[in-house]
């Protein structure tokens, strides 16, 4: 118990300055969705179309007690990280000798890959899908298999990358117990598995702009094929703790080389997996491979690479890592777990800023756009354009770096450039609502409100939804029908209404 309190205050402290951090990239979505908002919100969470229902109702729980406050947020984030420490401890301890038990919850706990989980307020869903995958393992390494497939049902809930927990407790039925009485409960995950699969496929196809599967603009086995040289990246990470980033210079490879390494790992999994019987470290490698499978293997994401897809299967790295260490000098941990929890707290601290983040994110991916135009965000005008400008020479043909530069063009007060390049960003995206919408700001502030009206209204007529085009027509003193189907946030109702 001393160790434990030893692990848990050193990885408070690690990601402490994660609780003075503001909101990033998809906090923001969050905190206009009017399920979160509404104080009917904790009902609508359980929609059939609504994805991850758990997660979102602790964020509408964190909203009604605290409203848009990042604190609270970031609070609950650092909480659950603590609690799933607690809970990797216990479970270890039975599956292994002490000191590698010891050793894996250290690394789980205090290594800096696990900041983005830990820091990013949308990444809760990872850490409650760990968190209720942990307490099944409790149960199962306790005997109690379907208290275990209990717990498992909330994981699914809070985040549906768990589908493959269920093979992991099947490794762990092969390699230690061979009791038949287990099949039954991990068929029944299996089962839920495979319905909670399905549901998202169905949501993800009929949503627009989800970026997952058919939308995301690549093939499976090209996917496959990339993810091989990702699992190199996230295993470089892991052993030479450096290169963390929200947005990394991850490129579509392909190539045999790429499924090359998927396969070597595998097979040095297998090779040091030894007699059936022990947990050793080839049996933690197969299951880190199996729990980051959904992620990083078939399914196609626009994303190829997140720090956070590591958080759960971190534990079975962990655990194969702690076999290791557990053969070492008694000095190897304490000073491990001080070099990692300063490293933890130095990459924390990089997300104490949206400019801190982004910068970080530019110079650890200097030829990718996206950081570029993230970072223009948080800096003056001028600053903005300069970066802005170097980015449009990296990738003449994106059209969101014209819309970025347009809306810091309006911030100066010179719609004319404004203007020129919200009409580059609609040449190169003409089906863009927001494109359109842009230009027709512009023409506003030109005073030409006829040729600003046709643009808020061709914008409606292609995403009749639009908040933006809406709110801009009723500024001209034009009102449409809102869609039934179109969900705004409290306070974007109340604005429509007020006009």
């Amino acid at each position: 118990m001393r160790e434990t309190l030893w692990i848990l205050a050193a990885a408070a402290l690690a990601f402490s300055p994660a609780l003075w951090a503001p909101f990033h990239l998809d906090d923001f979505a969050l905190l206009q969705d009017p399920v979160v908002t509404s104080p009917a919100g904790w009902w609508r969470v359980w929609a059939p179309a609504q994805t991850r229902p758990l997660t979102w109702f602790s964020f509408w729980l964190n909203w009604q007690s605290g409203g848009p406050q990042a604190a609270g947020y970031h609070l609950v984030n650092l909480l659950l990280h603590l609690a799933s420490i607690v809970l990797l401890r216990g479970t270890l301890g039975k599956l292994m000798p002490a000191p590698a038990a010891l050793a894996a919850t250290a690394i789980f706990a205090l290594h800096p890959i696990q900041t983005e989980a830990v820091a990013y307020v949308f990444a809760r869903a990872t850490l409650l899908m760990t968190l209720f995958c942990l307490l099944a393992l409790r149960a199962w390494t306790g005997g109690r298999h379907w208290q275990a497939a209990a717990w498992f049902a909330p994981a699914l809930l809070a985040k549906e990358e768990c589908v493959s927990f269920p093979l992991f407790l099947l490794l762990l039925h092969l390699s230690i117990s061979r009791n038949r009485r287990e099949l039954a409960a991990i068929g029944a995950m299996l089962l839920m598995s495979l319905a909670a699969g399905l549901r998202v496929l169905h949501v993800i196809a009929v949503t627009a702009g989800s970026g997952v599967g058919a939308q995301s603009g690549r093939t499976s086995l090209d996917y496959f094929t990339t993810e091989g040289a990702v699992l190199v990246r996230y295993l470089r990470m892991l052993l030479f703790p450096s290169g963390f980033t929200p947005d990394p210079a991850v490129e579509f490879v392909g190539g045999w080389w790429a499924l090359a390494a998927w396969l070597m790992i595998a097979l040095l999994a297998v090779a040091s997996l030894g007699r059936f019987g022990k947990a050793r470290e080839g049996f933690w490698g197969l299951a880190a491979l199996a729990l980051i499978a959904p992620s990083s293997s078939i399914f196609p994401a626009a994303d190829l690479a997140a720090d956070r897809r590591v958080y759960l299967p971190l534990a079975a790295f962990a655990a194969a890592i702690g076999l290791l260490l557990a053969r070492t000098p008694k000095w190897v941990l304490p000073s491990l777990g001080l070099l990692l929890a300063a490293l933890s707290f130095r990459q924390t601290l990089v997300w104490r800023s949206g400019e801190s983040l982004w910068r970080e994110a530019v110079r650890l991916a200097p030829g990718k756009v996206r950081p570029k135009i993230q970072l223009a965000r948080q800096l003056p005008p001028a600053e903005a354009l300069a970066l802005l400008d170097e980015a449009q020479r990296l990738r003449p043909d994106d059209p969101a770096i014209g819309s970025e530069k347009g809306r810091v063009y309006l911030e100066m007060g010179k719609p004319s450039a404004a203007l020129a390049e919200f009409g580059r960003a609609l040449a190169l995206a003409p089906g863009d609502a927001r494109a359109v919408n842009n230009r027709g700001v512009a023409l506003l502030k030109l005073g030409q409100k006829e040729a600003a009206r046709d643009d808020f209204r061709r914008a409606l007529e292609i995403d009749p939804c639009l908040f933006d085009a809406r709110w801009n027509l009723l500024s001209l003193g034009h009102r449409h029908a809102t869609p039934a189907d179109c969900r705004y946030t409290p306070a974007q109702e109340m604005a429509l209404q007020g006009r």
